[in-house]
């Protein structure tokens, strides 16, 4: 069945073959990728889409001594297993086996790590300014997907890379159009045409020619340019200072293998415009690539159920997204704020009931928060819905647009704590620690699906920025009041009465306080708010319990149970204190139960830790 497939463990092995064998070596990669991703689940149909790509440049290029960088990463299972790691993928996203994403320790031919979009071109440059400096001529490539473009670090990169005149392929891998009539045999010949050497030294030389004089020169640029521009999009690209090529078709081997070679002999930047179909030689793929962008373990005769249901209760995005619609409905200044995660952060409904405060600004978190504060000058009240591990990007624009001059935007974070499969460059692991050490910001953790609904109300009444902080996928169980009523900010409660110690749980951290509460007969506080924390009764427990315990799906190192500690030496209290959370190092990929029970965060985690320092 994998006749060529099984016979490369290496791209050494992939570059001894003949060119007419590689469409049948795409064909086996794809029909491999589909059978393993619905035995494992991950990322599929930007998968399926790279299958050529993936070929055509280690094909081509001497790689692992040509770096080659996969922006966000999670389109580089083709490339995963060319580079010896076929074997590996009945492990893929699983504890102890291998990342969905390119990791630098775990194969030289990931040259740099990626998770979080718009990388590549600022690493590849990196890369190939050093092998300028070392005199190896090694090649240096990035392929950036056109979502990846949105993001202002992809042209600041491509500036300076511009500027820097280094020897860079820049790849756009354009999935979001299907090939269309334009890009086929005669584009493909063009591309071949302008990737050649030919063309290269007739340019070179014309521009020698008529250096001596301008008016002409800049009249034949400007006809160039119009000439070019009237058949491929790369006005933009030629004005950073890249040699722009294509589009081509990107499914098309032998287009590819050609133009890529003789990029290969370019000096300079080099962009070439790839265009491909997500979920390709996967009919239900190709026709809901949304669906098919993440999956769990599915049939591939069945495909994928897409009801969106599943775990013991709603999930939390679920919850947001039913108050977001139900907020707009009571409030017309809500509009609604995304950077290209409509999906995920549960906005397809409110996208469709409000699409006119429905507003996705692609892969720009940093434009996202300024978007936001900007609205909220004039009234709007905005609400964005940004994962956790995403808005460490735009921690500036928080502090010095937002909270600065303290405007009233609510930030709905998702994927707070772990993620799970996706592992640490998807973790939100850090944000109880760098939010609540921010001025004029308020910081929530729902502890239940209604919480959640209450509090995210809660941050909308408050006249300043306010943040609420969920975990991925189903909460508890608890039933959701459709009525909603503001919480009193600042104040926790408790849920348990017990002697001696107490747990103070933030969060997604209060059930299995409850759950390791029964077995050591400690009081259960649920705290709510980080920021502004509840000061008194912290006094209250310290003065009554003999051992402080606090809970948190965070980093221990200036987390929740840090704010406790200074609350507590603030109001000159000095009881025992011990706090839970995650450890001083990045997590890896795992279930996240079993990710919580490393860390010690479930009921035999908390029991056992407790009773040690009991014990001490």
């Amino acid at each position: 069945m994998y006749e060529l497939l099984n016979s490369i463990d290496d791209p050494e092995q992939l570059r001894r073959l003949e060119r007419r064998q590689l469409p049948q070596l795409a064909q086996e990669l794809r029909t491999f990728l589909i059978e393993s991703v619905s035995r494992t689940g991950g990322h599929l149909a930007s998968n399926l889409g790279t299958v050529e790509l993936a070929i055509a440049l280690h094909y081509v290029f001497n790689t692992p001594s040509d770096r080659v960088v996969w922006d966000v990463g999670h389109q580089t299972y083709a490339h995963k297993i060319l580079t010896g790691r076929r074997e590996a993928m009945t492990r893929l996203r699983t504890a102890g086996g291998i990342a969905g994403f390119p990791r630098r320790d775990e194969s030289p031919y990931d040259a740099f790590g990626t998770g979080h979009s718009s990388t590549s071109i600022s690493a590849a440059l990196g890369m190939a300014v050093a092998a300028r400096a070392e005199g190896k001529g090694r090649r240096a490539v990035a392929v950036i997907g056109d979502g990846a473009m949105t993001a202002g670090m992809a042209f600041e990169a491509l500036n300076n890379a511009g500027a820097m005149d280094a020897d860079l392929l820049v790849i756009l891998n354009d999935n979001d159009m299907s090939i269309s009539p334009n890009v086929g045999a005669l584009n493909n010949y063009l591309a071949r045409l302008m990737s050649g050497r030919f063309y290269a030294a007739v340019r070179k030389g014309g521009e020698k020619v008529l250096r001596n004089v301008p008016p002409i020169l800049e009249l034949a640029k400007r006809a160039e340019e119009h000439v070019k521009g009237m058949v491929v999009p790369g006005t933009l690209f030629e004005e950073f200072g890249f040699n722009y090529i294509g589009p081509i078709d990107g499914h098309d081997l032998d287009a590819l293998v050609s133009t890529l070679g003789n990029i290969r002999q370019l000096e300079g930047p080099q962009f070439l415009h790839v265009v491909t179909r997500k979920g390709k030689g996967f009919k239900r793929a190709e026709d809901d690539p949304c669906l098919y962008h993440g999956v769990a373990k599915f049939d591939p005769e069945e495909g994928v159920n897409g009801d969106g249901a599943g775990g013991a209760g709603a999930t939390y995005t679920r919850v947001f997204g039913d108050w977001l619609c139900d907020m707009a409905a009571e409030d017309s200044r809500l509009v609604g704020i995304t950077p290209a995660m409509r999906e995920g952060s549960g906005m397809v409904r409110f996208s469709r009931e409000y699409p006119q405060r429905y507003f996705d600004v692609g892969i720009a978190e940093q434009h996202a928060l300024t978007f936001a504060a900007g609205l909220a000058c004039e009234g709007v009240k905005p609400v964005v819905a940004i994962y956790s591990t995403f808005l460490q990007r735009a921690y500036d624009q928080l502090i010095h647009d937002i909270a600065l001059q303290n405007l009233p935007v609510v930030l709905a974070i998702d994927r707070a704590g772990l993620v799970g499969a996706d592992g640490p460059t998807h973790a939100g692991s850090f944000d109880l620690s760098f939010l609540r050490c921010v001025p004029n910001l308020t910081v929530m953790t729902p502890a239940d699906e209604n919480e959640c609904r209450q509090m995210l109300y809660t941050a909308f009444r408050i006249d300043g920025p306010a943040a609420v902080r969920y975990p991925r996928g189903a909460g508890p169980g608890v039933e959701v009041q459709r009525e909603m009523e503001a919480l009193p900010v600042g104040r926790g409660q408790i849920r348990r009465s017990g002697t001696r110690v107490v747990l103070l749980a933030f969060g997604s951290m209060l059930h299995p306080a409850l759950e390791a509460a029964g077995e050591l007969d400690a009081t259960v506080a649920n705290m709510r708010f980080v920021k502004p924390l509840d000061h008194g009764l912290v006094a209250q427990l310290a003065q009554t319990h003999e051992l402080l315990v606090t809970v948190e799906e965070n980093a221990v190192m200036g987390g929740a149970g840090s704010a406790v500690a200074e609350s507590l030496a603030a109001q000159g209290l000095i009881p025992p204190l011990l706090q839970l959370g995650l450890p001083d190092r990045f997590l890896e990929h795992g279930a996240p139960a079993g990710l919580l029970a490393e860390c010690g965060l479930d009921k035999a985690g908390i029991v056992r830790a407790v009773r040690a320092k009991v014990a001490e």
